[in-house]
């Protein structure tokens, strides 16, 4: 997927969601589907990053996106659904919805993790990502061809002390990944789940205070990864639970 060279226009004239597209990987991701063709419609709580996306994208000559400032953790369900009917009086379909949102929280032991922070985090990280999905699914059923692709975490695969509720709602998004695709094994519609690797973002810089970040990928350098897995190339991958290559963390020195 590394080497991935797709045409410019491999995603023309799709409609991709991506939650947490104010900063990160989000926003890489939402700028490389973009230049490739998509309208990406940028979903994450603070809505002036959000703005700094629209307007990268806007000035680089790209299909025009759509802004929603929508709080994961805070917003009833009611409001999931409302906006999938939005999305569809909109633009009829999705073609791609990208679970990238996430909260770490606190680093802790389970015997000191308290339980208003552990809901919180679940909240954002599995909960969100159900209600979105539950919400879009039948605007992914209205497309030809589509994906649902999750951002997920090594230590969502092993687990590893301290992690906490990160940790759980990690694995808990696998089996969400897994389950869905199983349900959808018979569909136009393919799901994954992938896990970046150590990469320059605030929830990495947050857990590693002490780590210097530019021994790390810029998020820019794993989004072939993303546009395979979000594009018709990727067709026949479904169910899987991917990472970025390990060539990605190499010769960053270089970048």
């Amino acid at each position: 997927m590394q080497d991935y060279n797709p045409d410019k226009n491999i995603l023309k004239e799709r409609i991709i969601l991506i939650t947490g597209a104010g900063s990160g990987i989000g926003q890489a991701a939402a700028k490389k589907f973009a230049e490739h063709g998509a309208t990406v419609v940028l979903l994450g709580r603070n809505e002036r990053r959000l703005e700094e996306t629209y307007d990268q994208i806007d000035a680089a000559g790209w299909s025009t996106p759509a802004l929603i400032p929508f709080d994961l953790e805070k917003a009833p369900k009611e409001d999931y659904y409302a906006l999938g009917e939005s999305l569809y009086q909109e633009f009829g379909q999705l073609n791609g919805l990208l679970h990238n949102a996430a909260k770490l929280a606190l680093l802790s032991r389970i015997d000191d993790f308290d339980p208003e922070t552990w809901n919180s985090v679940i909240q954002v990280n599995l909960n969100a990502a159900f209600l979105l999905t539950q919400a879009c699914l039948p605007l992914l059923r209205k497309a030809e061809d589509a994906s649902i692709l999750f951002t997920s975490d090594q230590v969502g695969r092993k687990g590893r002390a301290y992690w906490g509720a990160y940790g759980v709602s990690k694995f808990a998004v696998e089996g969400l990944m897994q389950t869905l695709a199983d349900e959808l094994e018979n569909s136009q519609i393919r799901v994954n789940s992938i896990a970046p690797g150590p990469t320059q973002t605030s929830l990495r810089a947050w857990a590693y205070p002490g780590e210097d970040p530019t021994t790390l990928p810029q998020p820019d350098h794993i989004m072939s990864n993303y546009l395979y897995l979000m594009g018709p190339d990727s067709k026949a991958i479904h169910g899987q639970a991917l990472s970025a290559p390990a060539e990605t963390q190499a010769d960053i020195s270089s970048t």
